[in-house]
């Protein structure tokens, strides 16, 4: 790594301002009874808010951090490099247009692949996370830990709808976890995975996500003391499925969906 705590503490600070420009423009479009929504073409909607967002964060990363790459759900990628940032400018639009508040901002720093620097912004649930390589997680100013549960048994865990778990081969992994475990909840895309990191949760997993759903997750999640791999046990963010948890489940969580 050539970069050091210093660096990661000014890209944080960097971050953490990239997500208030976005808290910005979200906000008051939230619930607004003139939201413009559009269909895309992958038949998932997209707002006049997402577009908004994401073009202003693009225009501070080129002014600030014109050396840097970014990775953006609505305009795609751009430039190259070691350093990629990778937004999600509403993560949770269809709770978004719907008028529930959980949906949120995400922000990751990316250094040759890995994240190092992570913002997730919730503003309609007045929460905010944030994490950087090797400086710990934080929740709203609060360090954020893990939780201590052991045993499947005993663990509270979260996953979207079943149809995607099907449609990969992995309905009877996660029928097995849910009958097994203690509670079975939805909350649903970023906000299950930093229940995790903040120890609400044991478990967070889901079988279809994109790279800018999982790269702030992931550096948040393993600052905490957490672990985070897709389903066949990659600790990448990119590679379509994610699994979160305290780090004590995740061999017996992964078992479960191992061919």
């Amino acid at each position: 790594m050539t970069h050091t705590a210093h660096d990661l503490a000014e890209e944080l600070s960097f971050a953490l301002g990239l997500a208030d420009a976005a808290d910005a423009i979200t906000v008051p479009r939230f619930r607004a009874s003139d939201l413009v929504i559009d269909t895309k073409p992958d038949r998932t909607p997209v707002t006049d808010a997402d577009r908004a967002a994401e073009r202003a964060l693009v225009a501070l990363l080129e002014q600030e951090r014109p050396e840097h790459s970014i990775l953006g759900e609505e305009f795609g990628a751009s430039g190259g490099g070691a350093w990629q940032w990778v937004l999600d400018p509403i993560d949770g639009t269809m709770n978004y247009m719907r008028g529930i508040p959980v949906w949120g901002t995400l922000i990751a720093l990316v250094y040759e692949g890995r994240p190092v620097v992570g913002v997730v912004s919730a503003p309609s649930l007045h929460r905010r996370w944030w994490a950087a390589s090797g400086l710990g997680a934080w929740g709203d100013g609060e360090p954020l830990a893990v939780s201590a549960v052991a045993r499947i048994e005993d663990a509270q865990i979260s996953f979207n709808e079943t149809s995607e778990f099907a449609r990969r081969g992995w309905l009877e992994g996660i029928t097995k976890l849910a009958d097994q475990s203690w509670r079975v909840r939805g909350f649903g895309d970023f906000w299950q995975h930093m229940l995790v990191a903040e120890g609400a949760v044991d478990v967070a997993i889901e079988a279809s996500v994109n790279p800018w759903d999982m790269a702030a997750v992931q550096i948040i999640v393993e600052e905490a003391g957490g672990r985070y791999t897709d389903l066949d046990g990659r600790p990448d963010f990119s590679t379509g499925s994610s699994l979160s948890t305290n780090g004590l489940l995740h061999d017996e969580v992964l078992e479960l969906f191992s061919p």
